[in-house]
């Protein structure tokens, strides 16, 4: 019986009305913990997100959604789960004639106990909290969804070997094996899996947030700490047909080219809670009202290092395709720009002084926060026919005289990267002309404005047993294209490694941090011919200066993740084992 309305308490906690969506409080590791409100419930936080073309099955795309940060191995008896009264979505764009979702999927979840009579987790071949799934598939817009898969097997925690692999006391199995039964089959032929994992993810947490004292160039005294380290997360991980993903339903087989602009998807993800939790006597909890976001994300990062601390909860609240135009701001001026800038706050942050953003390159343009940029040029015959020529991309890119970066960290974050000059390469650009035509390395232009991960489904992926291989994706890239005589001889469209890589999608072994932090300080803006302020115009047509090199040489510190990947489907790791589990160093 439910107490007495005097008697119980609604419990508000993020999720009870979108007005609280709006309180402002303060918060990391893409996106772990990374907004006030999020923080205090893990079941419903995106962590990160990654879209890549399939290394060993380049014919799919495979999308992965985590959540619930900070999984310590040896955290029972209760351990860590998917919420039961969570809806867990993935959302897909690949149409801009639409106003939003082209494909939702949407996972809950549900619980038994097979053996209430014990407190343990699992023992004689039965399990307790035990996990399943049902998926359900949107193709309008979230107005209906198809079931597509019931009774999913979500593996239980790595407890330890006698609850595990004992086949007397225990399951008498062994974790790869739960793992790979767990792989599943829809009705519609998506490969999905779901459950515990290693956290893919890796991040000097401690120094990022110790206002950048990233290390160990900001504090030699200690060695570079990966936060995430030892730490488990769970995933929702599905392997998808390109087919399925295409707009008009193509195989990547039927790309124009490696760059076809009609394969471009945009991905993002989200939790979602109904907006009223009741505890009641007898230990029971009722849910009740609207569904309501509380969680998402799209490109790392956003939320943590883009969005003020003030405007944090509100942004994980919305959809991306209504509310992110009113962040624009913090795109076109981002406040880490100013810890890069020597006239502003750079002296403060000395972890970030290989990191300096052009104030005049090619002795005219100053990218500063509130300085013009480009803006000179708006309207003129330079830009006629290039990607800032406003009949092509609209205002968006040259908005105003005091919106520098809203010709780069914008449509990084926002758009997608266009196939047309300035954003290619400066390989043999005419007379060092930035806005003349160069060599092509990206195309992920979806004009939807709004946070998701863009990814161009044709670009193959690059063997990771390429020599040429790197965590720095797309910025690689970039520098192959340029330096390496394999690339750099024509302006012609190559298969350059790492083409695939972030920020065109999100590999798992992607350096993130690392790239968003030189592409802060304008290491994109140098590759397309916006040289650093310390090349002399007329001395060299080579952009390699040394401020260049210095940018190219910064690092965040944690370089790669703590254990390995697999070769195979759902690629991430086997989840850290509590019993033996020793939390490693994490230096």
């Amino acid at each position: 019986m439910k107490k007495s309305l005097s008697l119980f308490k609604k419990v508000r906690s993020r999720c009870i009305f979108l007005g609280l969506m709006t309180m402002s409080m303060a918060s990391f590791a893409s996106s772990h913990r990374e907004a006030p409100l999020i923080s205090s419930d893990p079941q419903a936080d995106n962590t990160d997100l990654y879209a890549f073309r399939s290394p060993d099955d380049p014919t799919t795309i495979t999308i992965i959604a985590n959540y619930i940060p900070f999984e310590l191995a040896e955290g029972g008896p209760n351990y860590y789960g998917f919420g039961t009264n969570v809806r867990y979505e993935i959302h897909i764009k690949n149409k801009t004639s639409t106003t939003g979702d082209d494909i939702t999927y949407r996972f809950t979840f549900a619980s038994v106990n097979q053996d209430p009579t014990t407190f343990f987790n699992i023992r004689l071949g039965k399990q307790n909290l035990k996990l399943t799934y049902t998926c359900e598939k949107s193709t309008d817009g979230g107005a209906s969804f198809t079931t597509i898969f019931t009774n999913g097997i979500v593996p239980p925690a790595n407890i330890g070997p006698r609850s595990i692999e004992n086949s007397t006391v225990g399951l008498g199995t062994t974790y790869p094996a739960l793992m790979t039964s767990a792989i599943s089959t829809a009705s519609t032929g998506e490969k999905m899996f779901c459950g515990p994992v290693d956290d893919p993810f890796f991040v000097d947490l401690a120094g990022a947030f110790d206002l950048g004292n990233f290390r160990p160039e900001g504090n030699t005294t200690n060695s570079t700490k990966d936060a995430l380290s030892g730490y488990n997360v769970h995933t929702i991980s599905l392997k998808i047909p390109i087919n399925m993903l295409q707009k008009s339903g193509l195989s990547v087989s039927s790309a124009a080219n490696i760059l076809d602009k009609d394969f471009v998807i945009g991905v993002w993800a989200s939790a979602s809670r109904q907006s009223i939790k009741t505890l009641n006597t007898g230990g029971t909890v009722a849910y009740s009202g609207s569904w309501q976001q509380v969680s998402r994300i799209g490109m790392p990062l956003t939320n943590e290092a883009i969005i003020p601390v003030g405007k944090k909860d509100r942004w994980n609240a919305l959809s991306p395709y209504i509310s992110d135009v009113d962040y624009v701001y913090y795109l076109k001026n981002p406040e880490l720009a100013l810890y890069m800038d020597a006239s502003k706050f750079a002296s403060a942050v000395p972890a970030l002084n290989a990191l300096r953003i052009q104030s005049h390159s090619l002795g005219a343009y100053d990218f500063r926060n509130g300085h013009k940029g480009l803006y000179a040029l708006k309207g003129s015959a330079a830009v006629s026919g290039t990607a800032l020529d406003d009949a092509i991309a609209g205002t968006i890119l040259l908005p105003d005289s005091t919106s520098p970066r809203a010709v780069d960290i914008l449509p990084i974050f926002y758009t997608g990267v266009p196939n047309l000059a300035p954003y290619q390469l400066a390989t043999h650009k005419l007379a060092g002309n930035p806005l003349a035509h160069g060599k092509p390395f990206i195309n992920n232009y979806l004009p939807t404005v709004g946070d998701m991960l863009r990814l161009n489904m044709a670009v193959p992926p690059t063997p990771r047993t390429d020599p040429n291989f790197s965590s720095l994706g797309l910025l690689k890239a970039a520098v192959l294209g340029l330096t390496n005589t394999t690339y750099n001889g024509d302006t012609s469209l190559q298969n350059i490694p790492n083409m695939d890589g972030f920020p065109n999608g999100r590999r798992l072994e992607d350096d993130v941090t690392t790239i968003e932090l030189q592409a802060v300080s304008g290491v994109v803006l140098a590759a397309i011919g916006l040289w650093y302020d310390d090349y002399v115009p007329g001395t060299s047509t080579s952009p390699v200066t040394p401020q260049l090199l210095s940018t190219l040489g910064f690092t965040a510190g944690i370089t790669h993740n703590d254990t390995t990947f697999n070769a195979s489907f759902p690629y991430l790791q086997a989840p850290w084992r509590g019993y033996d589990y020793v939390m490693k160093p994490r230096f």
